[in-house]
Formats: C-alpha cells, structure tokens, sequence
C-alpha cells in the first residue's frame, strides 16, 4: 500500500509543480506589433492617414529643417493620432489649431526623439505647425483636412 500512495502523490504533485512554474503572464501571449523604422516611415509619402487602431486615424509625421511630411493631409473626423518624429539636427515640436482647437501637441522633441498627439477633430481644415521660434516662417506647417 506504501508503493500505491507514493504512486498516487506523484501523479498528483508532479502537473501541481509544473503549473506553478508556468508562465501565465497574459503579455507574453499577446501578438507583437511591427515597428517602423524612421527610414521606412520617410519612404511613405502618402497624403491620406492611415486607419490606425481603436478606430482613429493615424498620421505619421516626420519634422526637419524647415518642413514638415507630409505638410497637408486628409483624414476622417473623430480622434486622430499624430506620430511625430523629429527626423531633423535641431530641436522641433508640433502645434495644431484651427475650427477653435489651439493644442501644443507635443513637447519639443530633440533630434531623434518621437511624440505623441491624439485630437478629436471635426470636419473643416487645420493648421499644423512647429512653434519653435521662426520655424513656421521658415516653412514647417501644413494643412490637415478633415472630412
């Protein structure tokens, strides 16, 4: 009777270890998303935002001296995302205003760095700009319209 128990707590103690030693973290399952290279981002030069995730839009931008691109763009009214990158040897940052929206969308990035602005925009035009003293005169702005 001896031989049997033991048999019996093995059988039982030995799946109760390995489940312990299991990964259960949700994360590790959940599907990677694919990056994009700031190379691979400055090859897209479509005018039109992408359909991006959690039904917004998102529109990729890249800021150097002096100019923003894409400078015009058209998307969908609702939530927009803008994904900028300063792909430029000085300091940048992104402004949009227009149909009563003025919102400073980003910190000033340094060269290399990326920010973030997510706005619910309306139907109408916009101006988007970098506010870094001259810059806008010196051509970094565009037009997004909405539809």
């Amino acid at each position: 009777m001896t031989r049997k128990f033991l048999v019996a707590l093995a059988v039982i103690a030995i799946p109760l270890f390995l489940a312990a030693c299991g990964d259960d973290d949700s994360s590790s399952t959940s599907a990677a998303t694919p990056s994009t290279t700031s190379s691979e981002a400055s090859t897209e030069s479509s005018t039109t935002a992408s359909t991006g995730g959690g039904g917004g839009e998102t529109v990729d931008l890249s800021e150097t001296e002096y100019k923003i691109d894409p400078a015009d763009s058209t998307v969908k009214a609702g939530s927009v995302t803008f994904n900028v990158t300063n792909d430029g040897a000085t300091v940048h940052n992104v402004e949009i205003e227009g149909n009563g929206i003025e919102e400073q969308g980003t910190d000033d990035l340094q060269p290399g760095d990326t920010g973030d602005l997510t706005v619910d925009l309306q139907p109408g035009t916009y101006t988007i700009y970098c506010s870094i003293d001259g810059h806008e005169d010196l051509g970094m702005k565009g037009e997004i319209t909405v539809q």
